[in-house]
């Protein structure tokens, strides 16, 4: 492992030479890759040199207890190679964590993509509690969530929302969310008092940027109209909703929730190149999600991952088959501890199989 950590220090080495290189400087896209990858082994250059102290401490102890007549001195010296060989095995695991090969896209902004599905008007309300609670994580977590674009249902909540969330790591994190959420409980809408299930489907795209989706001007058709709903006269009275079409692979993205017709085409187009990049990505993840159980960030939208029962007042992700009884607090926004138990079987199961 040592030789592994010494070629992976030789290599940070060398892109920070590359970093200050000005010929490097004058292609951004190659600048900030260079500048993502020296951030990321920057951490494990880090733990390497912690390891390699630890070792020569506990060396030099050893040596010390060989050599040394002083029994106060030997005493002294046990007590602390006591003290730091336990660190050993602390610390060869967190570096194993280190070294498990990152998804390509973990670090970047995320485009949250949530609408109803089965269920009717209780799907809606639904979708509304979800982006409340994934509202209040994102505030917890320090990241800023913005609505790009809305269709408020009439009983209440959204038939669809979308929102960009800026951060560090927003999309290795939320990743875990894209899936089918089911609701089990007693709608308000029904006064029998029977419980009933609906569903809404969470999508978490990476944000691509400029450097990842070049989009051309005649590939795309822009189609402006007054937005619906809330917002306010000036929203409703001008044409400042933004529809555009990208016309060789048919995806469609409208945005309103600005007040100027720019901002409004500037937000499509984001959507609209993230869209087009999860194409690419998900082809990506399709060839290792089949070796991996707990592959949980390719964005199967088909497939069922959560389920929040109201009655009993649990969540359970069938995925890993956890389940939380703090029902609450979780749609408070407290979802890191499922989040996190999602990582770890991940994390276990790319070092179990050696998956890149």
């Amino acid at each position: 492992m040592l030789d592994k950590l010494q070629a992976i220090k030789d290599r940070w080495t060398h892109v920070g030479d590359q970093i200050t290189d000005p010929a490097m400087m004058a292609d951004m896209r190659i600048y900030a890759q260079l500048n993502k990858e020296y951030k990321e082994l920057k951490l494990i250059v880090e733990a390497y040199d912690d390891y390699v102290l630890l070792l020569s401490n506990i060396e030099n102890c050893k040596n010390l207890l060989e050599t040394e007549k002083d029994e106060e001195f030997r005493q002294m010296t046990k007590e602390e190679l006591d003290e730091l060989l336990p660190q050993v095995e602390i610390m060869e695991e967190r570096i194993k964590t280190l070294l498990i090969p990152k998804d390509i896209e973990d670090g970047k902004n995320a485009i949250l993509e949530l609408r109803a599905g089965t269920g009717g008007d209780e799907s809606g309300i639904f979708v509304g509690d979800l982006f409340r609670m994934y509202s209040r994580f994102c505030d917890a977590k320090g990241w800023h969530i913005e609505i790009m674009n809305e269709n408020p249902s009439a009983a209440g909540g959204f038939k669809e929302i979308v929102a960009e969330v800026t951060g560090t790591d927003v999309y290795g994190i939320l990743k875990y969310e894209s899936g089918v959420h089911r609701v089990q409980r007693v709608p308000q809408t029904e006064s029998q008092g029977r419980v009933h299930t609906s569903a809404a489907s969470v999508a978490v795209l990476p944000e691509a940027d400029e450097f990842d989706i070049e989009l051309h001007e005649n590939d795309i058709r822009k189609d402006v109209f007054r937005a619906s709903g809330a917002g306010g006269q000036h929203v409703n009275r001008t044409e400042s909703a933004v529809r555009v079409t990208h016309i060789p692979t048919g995806i469609v993205v409208e945005c309103q929730d600005g007040r100027s017709q720019l901002k409004n085409y500037e937000q499509a187009l984001k959507v609209l190149r993230s869209r087009i990049y999860e194409i690419k990505y998900k082809e990506h993840l399709d060839e290792i999600a089949s070796k991996r159980k707990t592959m949980v960030s390719t964005g199967d939208r088909s497939a069922k991952i959560r389920t929040y029962n109201y009655p009993q007042g649990r969540i359970t992700d069938h995925r890993i088959g956890m389940t939380i009884y703090n029902l609450a607090a979780f749609m408070d926004g407290e979802i890191g501890t499922m989040i996190d138990a999602l990582i770890v079987a991940e994390n276990a199961e790319k070092l179990k199989g050696g998956v890149n």
